[in-house]
């Protein structure tokens, strides 16, 4: 999402108008002669195209004069862009400046903060111009400087995020810096983080325009970083291939026994499929996966989800920046991989959304990104049927997001900072997964590196209790900083009081995804649980002020009871009913089934019975044909004897006189003699 990366999605103003300026646009001319000298002039004049059509919007202006050579050669630019969205042309306005020009950011980092405030406060105004004070890695709690009524000036400080041992955390569900030791890796985003054993490991990532290959890991007991020294297999074995380390962006690190697993991402070359790199934990080395079956094209910004011992991987970016929805399953027992078909509406095509597993049945996908919208949609996929469903979310929806990062604590899935073309998401929000019900955690202000794009989210323990760990992102600056939050007992809760009538207007992931379920059971487990819930949630025996407002909240709570109960009852009778209904509809559809098998038998024995006289039709055919030859060649002798006869009758008429001469003693010669 960030301009500095090579990928789609929405981007920082910022950003680009620094790189604008750097580039030598500050908006009071539309010459190119001012980066000529920087850039060879088919690169300045689309720089020159895409800054109009960031700025200023599609082409509308008169075609300039054939004379004017220049200023052609600069309309043709502008006009060839179309109906370029302008979030997509500031995208790409950064991506050229870095590909002709990597360390441009670097080399004007001197005068970053004038650019920000000459340049950026002229033409957007989403972040503050205040920053965190850095030191030693840390993020310490900003100086803001304020007008009071009468004119003074007064200093305050952000105690969103405060420097603090993680330790000695009093305070829940707020952000601390904590303090660490150890030289820090690059400031980066769109890299991965894994958690293995206490132990949180950051691998590649984006620093300033370029991919990185480097690992780094950070002791969350000590909390002390070190660079890990690592080697590449250049020997293939089993189920392994020679690795070649190529640095790379938006992929996804996932731990897998006593391996990570670095999944797709983004490379300066990217190859067709997906590739998988393997980094073994105890010999520190590098090794590519050897898979089977058509694997998914290649990518980045994807989601990859450990289910079981399944790869589940979604959407993303590929290399030729088209956005991807599709589903596919890496077996990690097999090594085999399986594009799925699933039914239902799967989310539009997006990138840098976040993806989660819940009860191990369901995934939940939340917003991403496209070109230029952000979303802040969920949608479901029962891994059982594979089924797309998009259920209805409640309580406070957090807003449209991308370059985001989740990570679940039980049920309640944690979603942390994150885009909107505009600026920096500054709520942490949680969302409970069997409710759908989403609430803030905290929130932070200022542009401090948990409201970026990018960053990383990791689950671990520290003194026995859950800890979020967040590293680096991308908020018009790269980020290098490690932040701590404590989820509380209140954060991770099932079910809030607040959150009523129950259960008629609670949309759960199981009623979406599977109405058929055993609604007895859950009614009874489900309710009796969330009963429990509310009173553990809402009886603060220390805050009552009096007696009497204990004794009506426990009779409120007993009329909700009594009214869950009687709910509860109805709900049994209408499932016994529903029982009855489904046993009935089972019987029929057994007699069904056996008048379909009879059926089915006597359709066989009448085709068998048809193929008999088809064959006896075959053969009286012939006998028929055979008959009719037959009767035309005993016409025929008839005729030949006929004839016969009748030469034989005319001949014996010729010769004599016939058979009563012949019988008086006449020859026919003599009777011719005498003549």
């Amino acid at each position: 999402m960030a301009m500095a990366r090579a990928s789609s999605g929405p981007a920082y103003p910022e950003r680009f108008y620094a790189a604008a300026a750097y580039a030598g646009f500050d908006g009071s001319h539309n010459s190119t002669s001012t980066v000529s000298s920087k850039f060879q002039t088919d690169t300045a004049l689309l720089l020159y195209a895409l800054y109009q059509q960031a700025t200023v919007g599609p082409c509308n202006v008169p075609k300039p004069s054939s004379w004017k050579a220049v200023e052609q050669s600069k309309w043709k630019s502008w006009q060839g862009l179309g109906n370029m969205a302008s979030a997509e042309a500031m995208r790409l306005f950064v991506k050229i400046l870095e590909e002709d020009d990597p360390s441009w950011y670097c080399r004007a980092s001197n005068s970053i903060s004038e650019i920000s405030e000459s340049v950026v406060d002229t033409h957007v105004n989403h972040y503050s111009k205040d920053e965190p004070i850095i030191k030693n890695g840390n993020s310490f709690p900003e100086t803001k400087t304020i007008s009071a009524e009468n004119g003074t000036l007064v200093e305050t400080q952000d105690k969103d995020v405060v420097s603090e041992d993680v330790g000695t955390v009093a305070v829940y569900d707020q952000w601390i810096a904590p303090s660490i030791t150890g030289r820090p890796p690059k400031a980066r985003y769109e890299h991965g983080a894994a958690i293995v054993q206490d132990k949180m490991y950051v691998y590649g990532g984006n620093h300033n325009g370029r991919y990185l290959n480097d690992l780094h890991v950070l002791d969350l007991r000590s909390w002390a970083w070190s660079k890990v020294n690592f080697k590449v297999e250049n020997e293939s074995q089993e189920g392994q291939s020679p690795a070649k380390l190529t640095p790379c962006a938006g992929h996804s690190l996932i731990p897998w026994e006593n391996k990570l697993l670095s999944v797709a991402g983004h490379t300066k070359d990217p190859s067709e499929t997906i590739q998988i790199k393997v980094f073994h934990l105890q010999s520190c080395t590098w090794s590519t996966l050897k898979t089977y079956g058509k694997g998914p094209v290649s990518r980045g910004g994807q989601s990859v989800t450990l289910v079981g011992t399944s790869l589940v991987i979604f959407g993303g970016q590929d290399a030729k920046r088209s956005l991807l929805n599709d589903l596919h399953i890496l077996d990690l027992e097999t090594m085999t991989w399986d594009e799925i078909d699933a039914v239902g509406v799967p989310p539009s095509p997006r990138s840098d959304h976040a993806a989660a597993v819940h009860a191990e049945r369901y995934l939940l996908i939340f917003g991403g990104g496209s070109h230029a919208t952000c979303f802040n949609d969920l949608h479901v996929l029962d891994l059982q049927t594979m089924e797309w469903t998009r259920p209805t979310q409640q309580g406070e929806i957090p807003s449209p997001r991308a370059g985001h990062a989740g990570v679940t604590v039980g049920e309640n899935w944690f979603i942390v900072g994150g885009g909107d073309n505009k600026s920096g998401v500054s709520e942490t929000a949680v969302l409970n997964m069997s409710t759908l019900v989403w609430s803030v955690v905290t929130s932070v202000q200022g542009r401090v590196p948990l409201a970026s794009e990018g960053l990383s989210l990791v689950l671990s323990s520290y003194n026995g209790e859950d800890v979020l760990v967040s590293f680096g992102g991308y908020n018009g600056r790269y980020s290098n900083e490690v932040n701590v939050l404590k989820p509380s007992h209140k954060s991770t809760l099932q079910l809030k009081i607040t959150e009523t009538p129950v259960p008629d207007s609670v949309s759960a992931v199981h009623d979406v995804t599977n109405p058929t379920r055993d609604v007895d059971s859950e009614l009874e487990v489900g309710q009796e649980g969330k009963i429990r819930e509310i009173v553990m949630d809402n009886i603060d025996r220390e805050s009552w002020k009096s007696r009497g407002e204990g004794t009506s909240l426990i009779a409120t709570l007993k009329a909700e009871r009594e009214e869950l109960d009687s709910s509860l009852s109805k709900e049994k009778l209408q499932t016994l009913h529903l029982k009855q209904e489904l046993a009935d509809a089972e019987t029929r559809n057994t007699d069904l089934y056996k008048e379909l098998q009879s059926v089915r038998g006597q359709l066989a024995a009448e085709q068998s019975r048809c193929f008999k006289l088809e064959v006896d039709v075959a053969e009286l055919r012939q006998k028929l044909q055979t008959m009719e030859t037959l009767q035309k060649e005993l016409e025929l002798l008839q005729r030949q004897k006929a004839a016969s006869e009748q030469a034989l009758d005319a001949n014996h008429r010729q010769g004599s006189g016939g058979v009563w001469g012949w019988l008086a003693g006449t020859p026919g010669g003599q009777k011719g003699d005498d003549a």
